[in-house]
Parts: structure tokens; sequence; C-alpha cells
């Protein structure tokens, strides 16, 4: 064994991570090569020239303890904070809306689940993921094919599919499609017209689900995952062009097609006065509690809200806590998407960034989507507000999320060496 493998294997000893110490040999061979190349051209045979270049790295030992605690994976203790917070604050809507005392054990459970979830995602390395792309959009497609044919639940207008203990939902295949789409938009042979076929399968299962919620979560997550692409800036720019006009032709020719009912739901919404004794009733009565909540809210009244733990969770917090509560939660879930924006823009992996991208545009558009339709700045629809709503699902899918951003950020250290690498 020659003096450059002795040292290396001194060097690896230190190290104890089985990911950081692959990078660490390519590493440290390119230094050794380059430090090499300059001895020879001093005049030093071949054999001399590895050997000087070792003695010159240093102790093997002192040089491991270094690079095990540079390259050894790191956890983001700012959004693990985070996380505990907003799922400490998950609770409080349990103690003041009037069934909250029988759905506390099950909140429990769910957040204990939610927690081991994020656990588990985060010590796995998301790299993995990068080659099982189309088995995740095939498990998808299937979810939302047993839902469109074996539906045999309706639940809030949403088709559901159970068989005993188990229900499978809309919901469900939105971690599988986010994985997938990061695998798919980082292939440099992908077309637009497959981009365009891949997209639209699930668009449109998901519309005849029917779940509104549902496709609207996925086709922002997709399209904001698509600036971060391998298409031209220009192809992407086209692509949302084409969509936007395509979806406003069709809206505008789908109104004459809706029934009544459709169409008061959602004349409510924009003058929710005028249908005051039908769809927009709850839109008035939304306004109402967040009016009366004051700064301090009403935590010993019992007043009875609609869905306060799961869709309307924002209007039942403000109400019983007070609105200066509420936006301590706006901010500390806020906070949730600075923080993931900031590893985002530190992450070399464009695999990586893909995900990165996609988590937050899922977490995004839930967090504003709930907190806008109670201000009245979207229509009411089925739609939680991440970690506060009630709900395996919800919880579970933007655990996943967190998971994921953990896994990136703990490996993002490797990635940013194996980029380096390979431009040198």
């Amino acid at each position: 064994m020659n003096k450059k493998q002795v040292f290396l294997n001194e060097v690896i000893a230190q190290i104890k991570s089985k990911d950081a110490k692959k990078y660490v040999i390519d590493e440290l061979n390119y230094h050794v090569k380059e430090a090499k190349n300059i001895w020879i051209e001093k005049g030093l045979l071949e054999v001399e020239a590895e050997e000087k270049a070792v003695e010159h790295m240093g102790s093997p030992v002192q040089l491991g303890k270094q690079l095990n605690k540079l390259h050894r994976p790191k956890v983001d203790w700012i959004l693990v904070v985070l996380l505990v917070t907003i799922f400490g604050l998950g609770f409080l809507p349990m103690f003041s809306i009037s069934i909250g005392e029988y759905l506390l054990p099950s909140k429990v459970i769910i957040t204990l689940i939610g927690s081991a979830s994020v656990l588990g995602i985060m010590l796995m390395d998301y790299r993995k993921f990068k080659k099982q792309g189309w088995l995740y959009y095939s498990i998808g497609v299937m979810i939302l094919l047993v839902l469109r044919l074996f539906s045999n639940t309706t639940i809030n207008g949403l088709s559901l599919f159970r068989i005993g203990p188990l229900t499978i939902e809309t919901i469900m295949s939105l971690p599988f499609f986010f994985l997938a789409w990061a695998s798919i938009l980082d292939l440099e042979r992908l077309k637009v017209w497959q981009f365009i076929l891949l997209f639209s399968l699930p668009f449109f299962l998901l519309l005849t689900a029917p779940s509104i919620p549902s496709t609207y979560i996925y086709t922002i997550m997709v399209f904001s995952m698509l600036w971060w692409s391998r298409f031209s800036r220009k192809t992407v720019l086209s692509i949302w062009g084409v969509s936007v006009s395509l979806f406003l032709v069709v809206s505008f020719i789908s109104w004459k097609f809706l029934s009544i009912y459709q169409k008061d739901r959602l004349l409510a919404y924009l003058n929710p006065e005028e249908y005051a004794d039908g769809p927009g009733y709850m839109i008035l009565h939304v306004k109402e509690f967040l009016l009366k909540a004051g700064w301090f809210g009403h935590s010993m009244d019992k007043e009875f809200i609609p869905l306060a733990h799961t869709n309307l969770v924002f209007v039942s917090f403000t109400y019983y806590y007070g609105w200066l509560l509420a936006l301590v939660l706006v901010v500390i879930l806020g906070l949730f998407i600075a923080r993931m924006m900031v590893i985002t823009s530190r992450m070399k992996d464009p695999y990586g960034k893909l995900l990165l991208i996609g988590a937050v545009s899922l977490y995004t558009v839930q967090l504003a989507t709930n907190i806008g339709m109670t201000l009245g700045i979207f229509p009411l629809i089925s739609i939680s507000l991440p970690f506060i709503s009630y709900g395996l699902m919800p919880t579970l899918l933007n655990a996943i999320l967190v998971g994921i951003v953990l896994s990136v950020y703990r490996r993002k250290d490797l990635t940013r060496i194996t980029e380096e690498l390979k431009n040198q």
C-alpha cells in the first residue's frame, strides 16, 4: 500500500458519515493530484512528487477530524424549532371548540405520526428519490384512478374510497406527484409535448374526481417547479402564457353551462350580501366572527363555528384567542416560507432545488389560500391550514414537505462538493 493510500485511509477513519467519505476521497485525490503536478514541474519523479504532495497535506488525523466536522450531515434547527412551535399552536383550537375534548387524543396521535414522518424522511438521502420519479408518478395516477372508478363515499363534495378503516382521497396523490415532478423536470431531454401530456393526465383525473382544491394545489405546484426546470425561460413563459389564455377561454365558455346553484356560489363570493340567505351566508358568518374577535378573543365563549377544526380553523383560532395571537401564528407560519427560501437560494444541486421549490409552493398555496379565503380574498373551498387544521392527510402532506426540506439541507454541503468537483 503506497503512502497516498495510507494517508487517505487514516483521513477516512476519522469521518463518521458514509455519504461524506466518498466525497472526501474524491476531494483529496483532486488536491493531491494538483500538488503532485506542481512537484513534477519542479523536476521530481512521479513517485517522489506524490509523496511530497501527501506530506504537505499535514496530519491525516487532524485533517480527518476537520473534514468530519465540515462534512457531517447538519440539521436546520431553525426549521425544527418553527415546526415544534407550530405543532404546539395546533393544539390551541382543541381547547376551545365544543368537540375539542373528543378530538384531542386523535390530534396527539396525528402530531406524533407527523413528527415521526419528518424525522424519518430527514434521515433518508433525498437523492435516492430521483431515480424513482416514474414510480411515484404511476402511484399518484393509480390513486386517482381508484377514486375515479371506485369512489363510494362523498364528504363536503369530495369523493372518497373506503375499505374498512382505510380511506383514499385525492390529497394522498399530491406527495407522489411532488416527488415525481422533481425528477421529471430535471430530465434534460424532456420535451414540451411530453410535459403537457404528463401534466394533463393527473389534472383531468383530479378535476373529474371531482376535487377542485387538489387540482388547484397540483397546478400551482407544477407550474412553480416548471420555472426551475431544464426548459429555457422563453419556453416556460410561453407555456404559462398559453395556459392562462386557455384557462380564461375555458372559464368563459363554461359559465354558460353552469347550473344556477353553481353560478350563485361564484356570485356570492363577489357580493355575499345579495345572497345572504343562500351561498353568501357562510361568507358573512365568517366576517362576523372575525369582526367580533378583538385583539384578545373570547377564549371562554363556546359559540359554534362551522368547520372550526378543519377548513375554518383560522377563524376559530382568531375568534377564541384574538387577532394578536392570530398575527403571531401567521408570522410563524410565514417564517417557514422565508426559511425554506433561504435554504433554496443556497442549494446547488438542480434536483434538490426542484424539491425545495415544490415544497415551498405546496406549503405556500395552502397557507395563502386558507387565510385568504377566511379574509374574503379567495372563495371558501376545502383547504387546510398547514399543521393547524385537524386531519391526518393534511398533516402528513406537510410533514413530508418539511422532511424533504430537512433532508436536502442535511446534505447540501455534500452536493455542493460534488458540483464543484464536476466543474474542476
